[in-house]
């Protein structure tokens, strides 16, 4: 049977969404979407599996009687890990990477953990770190820890709950998480020391059909028949692959989201710098990709909201140098150990002035991020940023580089989850690109020297 029409199980940080891809197009022909909570209580912050899993069997539903589907998909995004019991229920919640429980035990941890130079995983805060997160919930919950029977990345729990097939895959297990080793292309020596390998799955290709429909699951979703489940893909490895099946490398891929991930394809990996929250991620073909990120699209919400301001604001910005520097969320990005500072009290500015200053900030630290991962050639932005005009015009003054907004899509996690279902070279369709100008190229360079950049 021909796959053409994918429903995927999309979710990200902030919001969860289930799509329907049409492989032929690669567009999204209908959405349903909503807010990725965490829960507070209990034994920590968690994420609300439940709600999640009725959002996602209705959503299917539903869009299965407006749009006939041939089979199934997930991505998620990274830092997070489901621990299995034999009765396939979760042992323990999902735990919310952002929750600082695991940083209790860091110097114990940090005995533990790999070098960069096996696991190419900076070390990051709170649950950021997946391997941080198995350490900390084995010793504060024994019992439960000793009851699992599968540690599962977050995008094969979902493809397990829709099939019974527990499974794990390399982009999820290669996305710092210190449980892989990338010059063995095994698990890392944590996993060993932990004794966690018997609880680790068959690591398989995030295109493998792990199976089909559980009976419940197909009478759940109103199938015909039972639908292929496909192994899954961490999200910015799903924004990657697209371009990958596109574009032969070296390039440079920004996908926005709450996190800004960087990834240049082609580039080096061993002069990545760990403490400047650079790393390795691996793609869906086995191969490290050089990245760097930021919580760009958390920053962006917590300043401001798009807008559309006048040239006169934009002018004014430009020329008197009005700045934000690093960094509004700490912990993480390219200055993680620094505080961010207006040039300007921003009591001092209006909404527009916010909105054009925010956006050069944030084109200045994924520039910052692509100077790292050492991207060359042009770079291509996807999701919200793409359409934010003024992110685009600093982003290609501060690389000297061409930027080619894609905009397809609100991300590129969906169609990318989609196309595990035909790994086919496709090809681009040329694209209007963004180039640099005088005025942008001046500030970045006075942005950079008051950074010290």
């Amino acid at each position: 049977m021909s796959i053409n029409r994918v429903g995927v199980i999309d979710i990200g940080k902030s919001n969860a969404k289930v799509a329907v891809v049409d492989f032929e197009t690669r567009t999204e022909l209908a959405v349903r979407k909503r807010p990725n909570t965490v829960i507070k209580g209990g034994k920590y912050p968690h994420y609300d599996i439940d709600a999640l899993w009725t959002f996602a069997l209705e959503a299917l539903r539903e869009l299965n009687q407006e749009i006939e589907l041939d089979a199934l998909s997930v991505t998620t995004h990274g830092a997070s890990a489901a621990l299995v019991d034999t009765n396939g229920n979760l042992a323990l919640p999902v735990l919310d990477y952002e929750f600082a429980g695991p940083d209790q035990l860091w110097a114990e941890y940090d005995t533990v953990r790999p070098d960069f130079s096996e696991s190419f995983t900076p070390r990051l805060p709170g649950g950021l770190n997946v391997g941080a997160q198995l350490f900390w919930q084995a010793r504060c919950f024994p019992d439960a820890f000793a009851a699992t029977r599968w540690i599962l990345p977050y995008p094969q729990y979902w493809s397990f709950r829709l099939t019974g097939v527990a499974a794990a895959e390399i982009t999820s297990w290669g996305c710092h998480t210190d449980l892989w080793n990338f010059t063995t292309d095994l698990y890392s020596s944590l996993v060993m020391k932990e004794g966690w390998l018997e609880k680790l799955p068959e690591v398989r290709p995030a295109s493998d059909v792990l199976g089909v429909t559980l009976p419940a699951v197909t009478a759940a979703l109103g199938l015909k028949r039972p639908l292929p489940v496909y192994s899954g893909i961490h999200d910015s490895n799903a924004s990657l692959l697209p371009h990958l099946l596109e574009r032969d490398p070296p390039f440079g891929l920004v996908s926005t989201g709450t996190w800004v991930v960087v990834a240049s394809p082609g580039g080096d990996i061993d002069d990545l710098d760990p403490s400047r929250d650079c790393l390795a991620n691996i793609d869906a073909f086995g191969r490290p990709v050089p990245s760097a990120r930021f919580m760009g699209g958390r920053e962006f919400e917590m300043l401001t909201s798009p807008r559309q301001p006048g040239e006169a604001t934009i002018a004014r910005v430009l020329s008197e140098g009005i700045m934000l520097t690093p960094s509004v969320v700490q912990g993480s990005g390219p200055f993680a150990g620094r505080q961010a500072q207006w040039t300007v009290p921003r009591e001092q500015l209006d909404d527009d002035a916010v909105y054009v200053v925010v956006s050069f900030y944030l084109a200045m630290m994924t520039a910052e991020c692509l100077m790292l991962t050492g991207a060359s050639n042009h770079t291509v932005v996807e999701g919200p940023f793409a359409g934010n005009a003024l992110y685009l015009r600093m982003l290609a003054a501060a690389t000297g580089r061409p930027v080619e907004p894609i905009k397809r899509s609100a991300t590129g996690t969906s169609i990318g989850a989609a196309l595990l279902a035909r790994m086919e070279r496709h090809v681009a369709h040329d694209a209007a690109v963004v180039e640099g100008d005088p005025a942008a190229a001046a500030y970045a360079e006075r942005w950079r020297r008051a950074v010290g950049a």
